[in-house]
């Protein structure tokens, strides 16, 4: 990897980086600090959803962040600085730097901008900051922002391997057989009430179910790979839906509950059913958040796409393919 004083001038390096999506969820953290999970997930980078971020080092007293053009403070700063910190510490330099990042979706929605979020800031701090690193370890170094971020390094099929320490932890790209899409059926664009850490948090702390559901998660893994490897995608399909409801049920008996669920989400749920009653081969998932995606088939993305959207008035309904690994761009392609 090229670094920043070679390809965008000191101190200056812009990246892009795609959202995944997980088909074997992570949720709960082994380790708060170093960003461990309890489970190795598996995801699928999308086309679209991507996040685009530019870091440059400054003489500045302090770090500043803009997000979609609005100046950020409080906990969205901080959680910045603190990653720069670490990168700060790896190029053994000390300046500020000035970030500024955009969505081209909407942010704490539950459609994983957080994700891509740290997966570009990643790459730019990194560069800007002189260090030349390998896939694996901006894989590393994303996690430590965001664990999904680490997932959002690589394009297209991506396991992240729990693992036991900092070292150990880390996506990788997989080959996929199947070529497969997500749509995203969007019920509320809005930021969620509670953020995706506290709801983890609070379900590892009072889930009665949550334990059943990390052991369960393991098996839910081979059997997915072993049904992807195998071009079955009907089974591969019935696993995403049913880890990922399993998720949902351990925050719904978290105490306090978590429900991220609004009424439209049902009428999503229930009309992937139905399609996949009447032949689609469409399968339901959702992160921490009231959106639905819909894991299908590339060839019959489309389809798929135009069957719910006459049935889900007033939502709607995208398509996303596989997507590429986070790059470097130039200032002019940043625009």
């Amino acid at each position: 990897m090229s670094t920043a004083s070679r390809s965008f001038g000191p101190g200056r390096a812009t990246a892009v980086a795609h959202a995944n999506i997980a088909l074997i969820k992570y949720w709960g953290k082994a380790d708060e600090t170093l960003v461990l999970p309890r489970t190795s997930s598996l995801s699928l980078t999308l086309d679209g959803l991507a996040t685009t971020t530019t870091v440059t080092f400054t003489g500045a007293r302090s770090d500043s962040l803009s997000l979609d053009g609005e100046e950020q403070s409080g906990e969205a700063l901080r959680r910045v600085s603190r990653f720069l910190d670490i990168v700060r510490g790896l190029a053994g330099i000390e300046q500020h730097a000035q970030v500024d990042s955009r969505n081209d979706g909407p942010t704490a929605a539950g459609l994983a901008s957080s994700a891509s979020g740290f997966a570009a800031l990643a790459l730019a701090a990194s560069a800007a900051a002189g260090l030349e690193l390998s896939s694996r370890e901006l894989s590393r170094l994303a996690r430590r922002g965001s664990g999904s971020a680490c997932r959002s390094i690589f394009g297209g099929l991506v396991v992240w391997r729990a693992g036991h320490d900092d070292l150990s932890s880390f996506a990788e790209p997989l080959d996929c057989p199947i070529p497969l899409a997500v749509l995203v059926a969007q019920v509320n664009a809005g930021r969620k009430a509670i953020s995706s850490r506290e709801a983890m948090r609070r379900t590892v702390a009072s889930s009665p179910l949550y334990e059943a559901w990390v052991q369960r998660s393991a098996v839910d893994l081979e059997d997915a790979l072993s049904a992807l490897r195998a071009g079955d995608l009907g089974a591969a399909g019935t696993i995403f839906e049913g880890n990922a409801l399993g998720m949902h049920a351990t925050m719904i008996s978290a105490r306090p509950a978590i429900v991220y669920w609004e009424p439209d989400t049902v009428r999503v749920l229930d009309a992937v059913h139905r399609a996949r009653d009447a032949g689609l081969p469409v399968w339901a998932t959702m992160d921490a958040g009231p959106n639905v995606k819909v894991v299908t088939s590339a060839e019959l993305a489309t389809e798929a796409a135009a069957w719910l959207s006459t049935r889900l008035e007033n939502i709607p309904v995208s398509v996303n393919c596989c997507g590429p690994a986070a790059r470097l761009i130039s200032e002019d392609e940043r625009g």
